[in-house]
């Protein structure tokens, strides 16, 4: 009769001990919220996820990062990129945060030829060094080296071209 006495006693000492530990290491238990509040700039977030800090431009207003990875980035204006293709922000961008990835995004376009296609991914192929980005069906691999700095925001939007001729 003592022995499953102990066992019982035994284990509840260790959930208490385990549940303890756990609430002491992670009050909230919501990780998502702990990353947000302790980064308060986007840009150094990313790299935390193993993406280049340069995916978004420099006028971040605001974010919101749920635990399961869910975003929303606030963006002071829409805004034009230019990587070696023009790409144009939304002043809402959202999507899904894994390590090393992005999906289900809105609120990004790439010009390809003379469309502007959604950016619905973004993967990052560290062994490579490249950033594949999925527009639709089709995806296309960049240089992470384009990523590296946060690129400067324009109003409107300017082709290479058009630079040169200025």
């Amino acid at each position: 009769m003592a022995a499953p006495i102990s066992l019982c006693l035994l284990l509840l000492t260790l959930f208490f001990q385990t549940y303890l530990s756990f609430s002491t290491i992670y009050p909230t238990m919501d990780h998502g919220l702990l990353l947000s509040r302790s980064t308060s700039d986007v840009h150094d977030l990313l790299p935390t996820y193993g993406l280049p800090k340069g995916i978004l431009p420099n006028n971040v207003k605001s974010y919101t990062l749920s635990a399961t990875g869910d975003f929303t980035v606030e963006l002071e204006s829409t805004c034009y990129v230019q990587f070696d293709q023009l790409v144009y922000y939304e002043k809402t961008i959202r999507g899904k945060l894994s390590y090393g990835a992005v999906h289900d995004v809105s609120g990004i376009q790439a010009k390809k030829l003379f469309l502007w296609l959604p950016v619905t991914g973004i993967e990052v192929d560290e062994k490579s060094d490249m950033v594949q980005f999925f527009v639709g069906a089709l995806s296309e691999k960049l240089p992470a080296k384009q990523f590296e700095d946060i690129p400067v925001c324009k109003s409107k939007a300017f082709l290479r071209s058009d630079l040169a001729s200025m």
